[in-house]
Formats: structure tokens, C-alpha cells, sequence
């Protein structure tokens, strides 16, 4: 495992840190089993960096990994979760949320406390409520050990922020479909040239770009001059820059978990030759030519009122067009989104423009209208016929694994 070191806090991090925010889940929960064993695992090859935060896993994760950094493992990690901009409606309930998460996780301090999912708007409301003061308060009294923030604006915001207070570190969305979007690298070097450490979260862009790639793209890794997935392309990519001190990867699988460990062994910054950039580069323009929807699956914009699974239809969509799923799209579309598997149907059409959506949306998209597209794709007079195909084939699957019982 290679290490960095954040330039204000001296902390010797490693540059692979476990996110929390996709663990393995088993019936709809966390898998506690599985996903205990899968984070122990990784702090015993060398992972240091731990992230969660109040809302993953509608609001599990933190208590969950505070029974999972039991037996000692909390003493070997620095841990990280966010304070929540929209729960705060004063300067006391920062307070407050602050002390249950504490109790949550069982520990009685956090080694990087960050304002969640700021963005210009947000950033000046918490600003207005004391956040700073806050944060120095409880720097001073121990509860918090670094401060930062994680960002989800545009360009002018984040550097008003940097600019705003001695931060630590931040957080941003990097990877090679996001250069320019969001901070981008312009603001991760305007931000490491004031000495603020760099972590960054969707490095693989919501896992999409560890996915087996489209012909187009497939067929540039091919004719690279070095064999790797496409995850190592991704994860090499942000490595690459120097100003990173780590990247958060959601492993939620063992396998996962391996690849990126070997990955994080030799992924050096400036390591990239040019023609390997160059590669990386062409994958990143076959990938927009054929991308729909710009989501990451963060599920920031959940639980919509109208019960509209808004990622999972926009991760269908994307499947059929970058990934040319085309029947298996609408096969998953129909199955996993009536009522046949939920007890609450959760399509595309029943957004009713509410525009709750807007609001927590990292990415800034128009929801609503995005997702008439989506119904216009999926929601045809075949609707129907295919969700009564795939109740026959959930029957037949009960069947087969129930038949001889």
C-alpha cells in the first residue's frame, strides 16, 4: 500500500480509502457479515482512511460501522463522516448532530469532519449560521480532529469556500469524465496550492467505468500499450496527479477489494506515460458521445414522494445506450421497477414534477424532464407484456431454487 501525507495535518493516509457508501447488502440491508469482513480486510492490508456519513444506507452506515471497527480496528483508521447541510436549521442542531454521530460510531472523536455536499447555495446558508464557529468550537473541544467539506458546485463556489476558512481538506468528484465538471482540475490545483489536502470520491464514476466498456471504448484499451481493466485505467488515472492524497473507493465486493489493493500498490503519481494518457483521453470522448444521463448514482435525490426509482432508471438508461443492453435494459426495467419485485411500483412516469429532485442533486440535472425520456424509452405498450414475462420468470426462479424442499 503507498501512503501520502496531507500537508496540514501531517497524517500519513493511504491512497485507496474505504468508502461506505455502496456496501454489500443482503434483502434491502447492509450485510453485516459481509461487509465487516470486507472492511477488516482491507485495514489489515494497509487501508487507513475510512468515510461514512449520516445519510448512506438511509442512515445505517455510521451505527454499522461503529460495531465494525470494534476489537481495535477504530484505533488503526482515521475515520470520516459529514455533517448533513439539510438537517441543520440552526447553530445548535450542528451540535447536536454532531454528538449522535459520535454515538453512533462509538468513538469519541472524528479524525476528518466534513461539511456535506456543498455547493454555492448551501455553503453560504451554513456559513450564515455559524458553521466556521462550529467547526473551531468543536476542533477546540476534541470532538473533531481536522475539518473539510465536500463539494458538489461549480467552479466560483468551490474556490469562494477554499478561500473562506483554513480548511484541511476536501473532497471532490474527480475522474477522467470529470475534469471540468464540478471543482475539476482547475479547483483541485486551486485548492492544493493553498494546502488543503485532496480526497476524492467517484473515481469510477459510480462504478460505470469499471464496467465492462462499450465497443468503442473497449476497443481503445485493446490497442493500449499496456493491458489493464478499466478500472485500473480509472484509478491509475486519478493517481496520476500528485495533488491527490487518496481516493475513496465503495468496495463491495472481495474482488473489488483485491483490485484495487494490488492497483494501489505501484499507481504513482506521474506515472502515466503520454501515449497512456492519449488513451485515456479517446475513452473519455467515446464515452460522452454515447452517455445519456451525466448521473453518478449517488441517490442523493432519494426517496422521491412519487416512489420514482430516479438512479436505477437512469442507470438502465445509460445501460441500453453506453453499454448496448438494449433488451437486457428493458427486461431489468420491467422487473426491478414494478411492483412484481417491491411492494411499491417505481417507474419513470410517475414523477410528478415536484422538483424535490432538483434540490439534492449533486450533478445539477434536470431530473424530471430526463426521466420523461426514460419513460418514453422503457414505458412503450410492451411495458406490460414484459412485466408479466418476468413475474413467469421470477416464479420459475422461486421454483428452482425451492424445488426437492
Amino acid at each position: 500500500m503507498q501512503y501520502r501525507t496531507m500537508k496540514k495535518t501531517g497524517d500519513r493516509l493511504s491512497v485507496l480509502g474505504f468508502g461506505t457508501m455502496r456496501l454489500p447488502e443482503k434483502a434491502g440491508r447492509i450485510d453485516e457479515g459481509r461487509a465487516t469482513a470486507l472492511i477488516r480486510s482491507a485495514i489489515d492490508q494497509g487501508v487507513n482512511f475510512i468515510d461514512t456519513a449520516f445519510p448512506y444506507h438511509l442512515g445505517t452506515s455510521e451505527p454499522f460501522l461503529g460495531k465494525a471497527l470494534g476489537d481495535g480496528y477504530r484505533e488503526r483508521v482515521k475515520l470520516c463522516t459529514k455533517l448533513p447541510p439539510w438537517s441543520v436549521r440552526t447553530r445548535e442542531d450542528m451540535d447536536r448532530i454532531l454528538d449522535s454521530q459520535l454515538r453512533r460510531l462509538r468513538t469519541d472523536h472524528i479524525d476528518y469532519y466534513l461539511v456535506h455536499s456543498l455547493d454555492g447555495i448551501n455553503w453560504q446558508r451554513m456559513r450564515d449560521l455559524g458553521v466556521l464557529s462550529f467547526l473551531d468550537a468543536a476542533k477546540e473541544d476534541g470532538r473533531i480532529v481536522n475539518t473539510g467539506f465536500s463539494f458538489h458546485g461549480d467552479l466560483p463556489s468551490f474556490k469562494e469556500i477554499i478561500d473562506a476558512y483554513d480548511w484541511d481538506a476536501c473532497l471532490i468528484q474527480y475522474n477522467y469524465l470529470d475534469e471540468r465538471n464540478q471543482a475539476g482540475t482547475e479547483g483541485m490545483r486551486y485548492a492544493a496550492g493553498k494546502g488543503v489536502g485532496i480526497m476524492v470520491m467517484e473515481p469510477l464514476r459510480g462504478g460505470n467505468l469499471a464496467r465492462r466498456p462499450p465497443r468503442a471504448v473497449r476497443d481503445i484499451w485493446h490497442a493500449a500499450p499496456v493491458s489493464r481493466t478499466p478500472a485500473e485505467w480509472a484509478l491509475r488515472w486519478v493517481w496520476d496527479h500528485p495533488e491527490v492524497t487518496l481516493l475513496l473507493s465503495g468496495m463491495n465486493d472481495e474482488e473489488h477489494l483485491a483490485e484495487n489493493l494490488r492497483i494501489a500498490d505501484d499507481a504513482i503519481p506521474s506515472s502515466l506515460t503520454e501515449a497512456e494518457r492519449g488513451c485515456i483521453a479517446r475513452a473519455r470522448d467515446a464515452y460522452r458521445s454515447l452517455m445519456k444521463v451525466d448521473c453518478t448514482g449517488c441517490r442523493y435525490c432519494m426517496p422521491c414522494p412519487a416512489h420514482v426509482n430516479i438512479p436505477l432508471c437512469f442507470e438502465l438508461y445509460n445501460n441500453k445506450h453506453v453499454f448496448g443492453e438494449a433488451r437486457s435494459a428493458g427486461f431489468y426495467y420491467a422487473i426491478r421497477l414494478s411492483d412484481i419485485a417491491n411492494n411499491q411500483a417505481s417507474f419513470a412516469s410517475q414523477c410528478t414534477r415536484c422538483g424535490k429532485c432538483l434540490r439534492h442533486c449533486p450533478q445539477h440535472l434536470d431530473i424530471p424532464t430526463l426521466l420523461e425520456g426514460v419513460a418514453r424509452e422503457f414505458e412503450g405498450p410492451l411495458l406490460r407484456p414484459k412485466a408479466w414475462g418476468a413475474k413467469r420468470y421470477m416464479a420459475f426462479q422461486k421454483w428452482r431454487a425451492t424445488r426437492g424442499r
